[in-house]
């Protein structure tokens, strides 16, 4: 079972990553998420409006998008060292060893080898 912690841990964590990507943004004069809508149309992520989903299917979904999270920051690291902007690269080193160390214990699905 998923620790509830766990959970509250990862919100907190992507929760300050948006507020420090939106500082940085603003830092380097660019403008920041303006509604749901512009969420919506910015997302990576897939929606999952399904009546129930099992834990473990819960956590592969969860695992996955994680990954999926940490290769934008790659790609996006990328561009940073592309521009020479090494304090966003620096912030992104620390985000992707905080998103890889947070799943680091489901990088398999139980019963996997």
């Amino acid at each position: 079972m998923l620790p509830l912690t766990f959970t509250d841990e990862h919100a907190d964590q992507l929760f300050a990553i948006t507020d420090d990507i939106a500082e940085r943004v603003r830092k380097l004069g660019g403008t920041t998420i303006r509604s749901i809508g512009h969420v919506a149309r910015l997302k990576h992520v897939a929606d999952n409006d399904a009546e129930y989903v099992e834990a473990l299917d819960m956590l592969g979904e969860l695992r996955e998008d994680n990954q999926a999270l940490i290769a934008r920051m790659i790609e996006i690291h990328d561009l940073c060292d592309e521009a020479n902007d090494v304090a966003t690269a620096s912030f992104l080193e620390n985000w992707i060893d905080q998103r890889s160390a947070g799943f680091g214990f489901c990088s398999k699905r139980p019963g996997q080898e």
